[in-house]
Order: structure tokens, then C-alpha cells, then sequence
């Protein structure tokens, strides 16, 4: 095998070592489906991508993403994590895009800097599809959390952005502590379901300049808990719009997730309906962590 490069990146990290973990590997077009889902379970992250060429292809770089155990249309935080390598080791110098073809499509990734000078990698997600509405006491037993705790205003639906999730709003931040997945119940509930995986927010947040907390459960991947969702959070933006969860049909917030875990991860979602549509963007921070090469 040739010896690839590759990289380690934290996505959506409030420091170093937090966030969403991602490796990319360089120039992998030559490397067979197998190859790559070697690599990716040797890597062991909840995924790997694999930069095919270095020359974009009608404008945008071919990407694919792959979990250990297969390979996903999309997913946020390779889509980011990507796009930075792609910036700033392969153009090595600034720009405003990057377009990343992925299974699912183009997907565009922007590079904005914040008042304090951070630089934020911004993703345009496709329009969201609303699916299967569900009740609240099965979802009470999933979670096992008391009917009480869900805020039944809003409904428990199942929400895409090329990736589907069991969107489920929560009162207060302490019942989104209290939650446990019962694991049998989760796996009875999920098996004929189109989503597999259960996002729960609520208003309540660890830090006061945040709008929300969330936190992602998907045993049914491998993962007990995500520290950082940018595809459910692309979802959940689409799902705070269509409901008007703020009182508008336009949102700018700052999510936190994997405070839980201890892995505190830091989300931007922008949100706007318009004429029956939902545009979404997720944004967040990348940190470089690691280079080395595949022997």
C-alpha cells in the first residue's frame, strides 16, 4: 500500500482534544472499498474520510466517508473536518469554499471568522425532510425519563438532512442529565424505523451565551453517545424552524454538547424558511491535532 498522509482533527472543540474526532487520509483514490474499510476500523473513530484527488472535479473534491462498519452518505463533522485539510494542506492558501461531492451531493463548506478573530467552517445542508411523528410515552421508556420531562408543545419527529434523527425536545437541562438509554427498549423501538438515532435538546444550557444543549444517543452504530452532531444538529435546526421553537422562522444560536461526556463541544446553526423551504447551515472550529503516514 502506499504510504498515505493523514490527519487527525478535533471538529466542533471548545479546546483541544474535545469536540469530534476525525481522520482524513490524502490522495486515496488508488485504495480499494476494502482497503478503505480497513483503515477505517484500524483508525477507530466514529469515522474516517478519504480525500480521493487533490484536483477538484467540476469544481468540487471527491470525498468519501466511512463509518467502522460501513459507508454514510453524510455526516457533519467529516463534511467540516475535510474541507479544513482540503484548505489548508492541499490549496494552501485562503479562501471563501470549498465544495466537498459527497454521496448525498455537493456540499458546500465556508470559511467566516468570528468578531474575536476565530475562523468558523460553515456547511449548507440539504433541505430537511420531516418524517414519522412519535409518542411521547415510548420515547418516556427509551430515555427512561418521565412523560412530564418531554415538552409536548413541540412534536418527537424524525428529521434528514441526508442522515435521519429522532428529534425529542426536553424541558429542562436536568432531565436531559437524567437521561439513560434503556438499551432494550431502544433497539425494540428503533429496529423498523427509519431514524436509528435520538437527539434530545432542551433550552437549558451549562453556559449562559449558549441557546441549547443537546446530546446524540447511537448504540445502534456502536455509540453510546456523540460529542458533537453536526449532521443531527443540521436536523434539528430544520426542526426549530418548522416548529418556530423561537418564536420565528429564522434562527442563529449556539448549540453545546458532550458536556455529559465530558468531551465540551461548541455547534453554530443558522436556519431561515422561506416559501415552504428550509435552508440549514451548521458551523463550528476545527483544531489540528496530529500528521503521520499508513505503513
Amino acid at each position: 500500500m502506499k504510504k498515505h498522509i493523514f490527519y487527525i482533527v478535533d471538529v466542533f472543540a471548545e479546546e483541544k482534544y474535545a469536540g469530534n474526532q476525525l481522520a482524513v487520509v490524502r490522495d486515496a483514490a488508488a485504495l480499494s472499498d476494502e482497503q478503505m474499510q480497513q483503515i477505517t476500523q484500524e483508525m477507530h473513530y466514529s469515522e474516517t474520510t478519504f480525500i480521493l484527488g487533490e484536483v477538484p472535479r467540476d469544481g468540487g473534491y471527491d470525498v468519501r466517508i466511512l463509518t467502522p462498519a460501513a459507508e454514510v452518505p453524510f455526516a457533519g463533522h467529516p463534511t467540516l473536518g475535510t474541507a479544513y485539510i482540503i484548505q489548508n494542506e492541499i490549496i494552501k492558501e485562503p479562501v471563501n469554499e470549498v465544495v466537498l461531492n459527497l454521496k448525498v451531493g455537493r456540499i458546500p463548506v465556508t470559511f467566516k471568522k468570528t468578531g474575536e478573530g476565530e475562523n468558523i467552517l460553515w456547511m449548507k445542508q440539504i433541505e430537511p425532510v420531516f418524517g414519522e411523528v412519535f409518542d411521547a410515552d415510548d420515547i418516556a421508556q427509551v430515555l427512561t425519563v418521565e412523560k412530564g420531562d418531554i415538552d409536548e408543545r413541540f412534536p418527537i419527529q424524525d428529521v434528514s438532512t441526508g442522515v435521519p434523527f429522532i428529534i425529542v425536545p426536553l424541558k429542562t437541562l436536568d432531565a436531559v442529565k437524567r437521561t439513560k438509554v434503556n438499551k432494550d427498549e431502544y433497539f425494540k423501538f428503533v429496529e423498523n424505523k427509519n431514524a436509528k438515532v435520538i437527539l434530545i435538546f432542551c433550552p437549558q444550557t451549562y453556559h449562559k451565551q449558549n441557546d441549547l444543549n443537546v446530546r446524540v444517543f447511537c448504540d445502534y452504530v456502536g455509540i453510546p453517545e456523540d460529542p458533537a452532531t453536526g449532521s443531527g444538529n443540521g436536523c434539528l435546526a430544520g426542526y426549530l424552524v418548522k416548529n418556530r421553537f423561537f418564536g420565528t422562522s429564522a434562527i442563529d444560536v449556539r448549540v453545546e454538547q458532550g458536556y455529559e461526556i465530558g468531551r465540551p463541544s461548541l455547534l453554530y446553526l443558522k436556519a431561515q424558511g422561506e416559501n415552504g423551504k428550509i435552508d440549514v447551515s451548521v458551523g463550528g472550529k476545527v483544531i489540528m491535532v496530529a500528521k503521520g503516514r499508513l505503513y
